[in-house]
């Protein structure tokens, strides 16, 4: 099912059904573990992706997280923080933080749809991409600073670097 067969249907469903289309369509492995929960896996150059959506209705909150597949080890949390700060002052959409609970690096956004406020399929496939895109921009700067002993500046350096001519 394409996009444009999702838009004539998309508005008998919740967020997380227009998102469920949107994965489905892109063949990515997913479940729905609880009501308000979709969890899908992405192959990315890096690593492997953790999509998760978590829909709040009662507050018409909708928040997706994309998670990098490698936990930081503890010792090296002192080390992220202030790249953090460094790669969120490039976003212009959405942020990255580390979970409290498996020291996970993860990109976060949230939507507010409440008051007839929606959304469509071609927005949830923008956010998607969006935060894979952020996530194999800056994954090679957490490893960097983690594996590599690069200081924080010089591994988003090499993040943001880009080629200019061709060879």
């Amino acid at each position: 099912m394409t996009a444009v067969a999702i838009k004539a249907d998309e508005a008998m469903f919740n967020p997380l059904d227009i998102a469920e289309m949107v994965i489905m369509d892109r063949e990515w492995v997913f479940d729905r573990p609880a009501d308000g929960e979709l969890i899908a896996e992405v192959g990315g150059t890096w690593c492997t992706y953790r999509l998760w959506f978590n829909w709040q209705e009662d507050s018409g909150g909708l928040a997706l997280s994309c998670a990098l597949e490698s936990k930081l080890p503890k010792y090296a949390l002192a080390k992220v923080y202030p790249l953090l700060a460094l790669v969120n002052e490039k976003l212009w959409l959405g942020h990255f933080d580390i979970c409290s609970e498996d020291h996970a690096v993860t990109f976060r956004h949230s939507l507010l749809l409440r008051d007839g406020a929606g959304t469509n399929a071609e927005h949830l496939q923008e956010l998607i991409d969006v935060a894979v895109e952020e996530c194999e921009r800056f994954y090679p700067a957490f490893q960097s600073v983690v594996w590599g002993g690069k200081s924080p500046e010089e591994a988003l350096v090499l993040s943001i670097f880009e080629t200019v001519a061709e060879a």
